[in-house]
């Protein structure tokens, strides 16, 4: 039995995995929140007190930098260390790697059904994959395959890198979010919480309204699950435009991760916010993002661009990274 666990700054997901000649069969699974645990040692006593699993070896997928088998996860007052991990679990194939990793980790499994195709592109078999995902924070991974089929993980903090502006209304949108912050990297605008700046820039700085019954909504449930429900329906114009704001700013971003890497084996997007969007990603907004960089838009239209529907998936990666027969270790 494998055990398999995605730890986000919000929610922490475990799972129960057996493996099945080719293939991995999902046994259970549990969600927990993050912010009402002291650590992971805590919620991983509760799961396994109440599963009683045979365990063969484990894999965690975390939101943060994994160094010597260690994290600070990022959006949480938690540190993992895996050699206090094997000692909980009394596991000596215990495995720690960044969350965003372990989603591409895996894009190889993942079927048809559970991707919703932007760009078809041309393939390149044995190309170099890249997955963005954009959620309570923004990651970046990516595979490179080696000439023994299996694939070398280069995991990223690309989240935090920059935020580069494209236009005049970004560029303000940089401004202001740099009389708040300081400094402002691309998560500050491409995550949940980076939703609801573009909609505070647009409401403070750009003369959109804000009616007094979406005040009450954004005061009383979460602001990000507001901006996205008001933005698809047309309710609120302010609204509408962040999320535009929003899918643009990833696109674009997507297009950079395609040309830095020449990901040519595709681009994947994951996260818990792409398949909420997906009708305005699919609106064409995303691609044309995507594709404008300059002289290179016929490179850009081969490159095979998919959204990840499972939201399971970095659960299914850490699991496959576990078992260690696709991925150099």
């Amino acid at each position: 039995m494998i055990l398999a666990a995605d730890i986000g700054g919000t929610k922490v997901n475990l799972a129960l995995f057996r493996q099945q000649s080719d293939r991995l069969e999902r046994v259970d699974s549990a969600r927990f929140d993050s912010r009402k645990y002291s650590g992971l040692e805590e919620i991983l006593d509760e799961f396994c007190q109440k599963k009683h699993p045979e365990l063969e070896r484990a894999g965690f997928g975390i939101a943060g930098p994994v160094k010597d088998g260690k994290c600070q996860v990022t959006n949480l007052p938690w540190a993992v260390d895996v050699e206090s991990l094997k000692k909980r679990l009394g596991l000596e194939s215990v495995w720690l790697i960044n969350d965003l990793a372990a989603m591409a980790c895996a894009v190889p499994f993942l079927p048809e059904a559970e991707l919703d195709v932007l760009q078809q592109g041309q393939l390149e078999e044995g190309g170099r994959i890249a997955v963005l995902a954009a959620g309570t924070g923004l990651g970046e991974a990516f595979l490179l395959p080696d000439q023994c089929g299996r694939y070398l993980i280069l995991d990223s903090e690309g989240g935090h890198c920059d935020f580069s502006p494209r236009t005049k209304l970004e560029t303000e949108l940089l401004l202001y979010l740099n009389e708040k912050f300081g400094r402002t990297s691309i998560e500050r605008v491409l995550s949940g919480p980076g939703l609801t700046h573009i909609y505070r820039f647009l409401i403070e700085r750009r003369s959109f309204e804000e009616p007094p019954w979406l005040t009450r909504e954004l005061q009383e449930n979460d602001s990000g699950v507001v901006i996205t429900e008001n933005g698809l329906e047309n309710k609120s114009p302010a609204c509408h435009k962040a999320l535009e704001m929003f899918v643009s700013l990833y696109g674009a971003l997507a297009g950079n991760l395609a040309l830095q890497f020449q990901a040519r084996g595709g681009v994947y997007i994951g996260g818990g916010i792409a398949p909420k969007i997906l009708p305005l990603i699919k609106s064409g907004l995303f691609m044309e993002a995507f594709y404008s960089k300059g002289r290179f838009k016929s490179f850009m239209r081969e490159i095979p661009v998919k959204v990840i529907l499972n939201d399971r998936a970095s659960l299914i990666g850490v699991a496959h990274y576990a078992l260690g027969d696709k991925f150099a270790r």
